[in-house]
Order: C-alpha cells, then structure tokens, then sequence
C-alpha cells in the first residue's frame, strides 16, 4: 500500500480512479478538466462505499468491488482533486492495480457512525434508484466539497459581513 505527498510536479502524469461526484456527468467533473479519461474500471471486492449525503466515501476493507473510471492527470489536475477531498486529512490517497496501470484512490477517513452502505459500490447506480434517499431531490443538493460551492458560501459570507 503506497501513500503518497501532496507535492506533484505539474508535468508528472499518473492515473486516478474515480468513483463518485468526479465521475463523467457528475457535479465534481469538471475538476479533471484537461485530464484523460483512460475507462471504466471495477476494483477487487475488498471495500466499503458508503452514502455521506452528497457525495460517497470508499474504506478499506468489506466485500464489496467498486464501479468507476480511470483518468490520467498532470501535477495540477491531482493537487485540485485532493483540495476537493481535502486529502490527507477527510481523504487519504493509495495506489490500487487498473487495467491501464496503477490509479490513485481516495478512501475516506472521516466518521462513520450513522453512515448507509452502499452495497453494490456503484455510486450511479445508488443515486439513479428512485428508492434511494440519494436520488433526484439530494442530486440538486450543492455539494460542500465542490469549490465553486465554497466560493459562493465565501462571497455570502463577505457580503453579510461587509
């Protein structure tokens, strides 16, 4: 299991899997913007996904392979994902074996008491179901983690203060 620094040169490639709100047509997407998409992966079935409202969390350990998508990014496209999963401290970042080579995973760190399985560990799925609590009405909830999301709390935050 390798972990890695937060500090990537910018003209270093290395892949990523991807799994939730990063996934094509996801919210998150657009942070791997210039990056390339390599193609759809499912893990080895040694994880748990787990629903955390907008947004899910993979952890070690668990029965469950995990639906997702490889990408290749430089430097600055794997510094924006980990601002988005606040890596090293809600998310930490291990290599996993892919098709096209070894991807980065993010696995959650963060509390789980209270948290709902996601037992077939496919994220569309989960929220595509109209029985899920994820659904149509939580997939228009603005994801906290997303940055444009931060960037208006802030210009609220600002415009009330000022």
């Amino acid at each position: 299991m390798t972990r890695h620094s937060s500090t990537v040169p910018a003209a270093v490639h290395q892949q990523v899997f991807v799994y939730g709100t990063l996934l094509r047509g996801e919210v998150n997407h657009g942070l791997l913007r210039g990056a390339r998409w390599l193609g759809e992966h499912r893990t080895q079935a040694c994880y748990t996904m787990y629903a955390l409202g907008a947004y899910p969390g993979v952890t070690r350990g668990g029965r469950t392979a995990v639906s997702g998508q490889v990408f290749r990014v430089d430097g600055a496209g794997l510094r924006r994902l980990d601002r988005l999963e606040d890596f090293p401290r809600l998310y930490d970042r291990q290599l996993i074996q892919t098709p096209y080579g070894r991807a980065w995973i993010y696995l959650y760190r963060g509390d789980l008491r209270d948290r709902a399985v996601i037992p077939g560990g496919d994220w569309r799925s989960f929220a595509a179901d109209p029985d899920s609590f994820r659904s149509a009405g939580v997939r228009g909830t603005r994801d906290p983690k997303n940055p444009r999301y931060r960037q208006r709390q802030d210009a609220v935050a600002n415009a009330v203060a000022g």
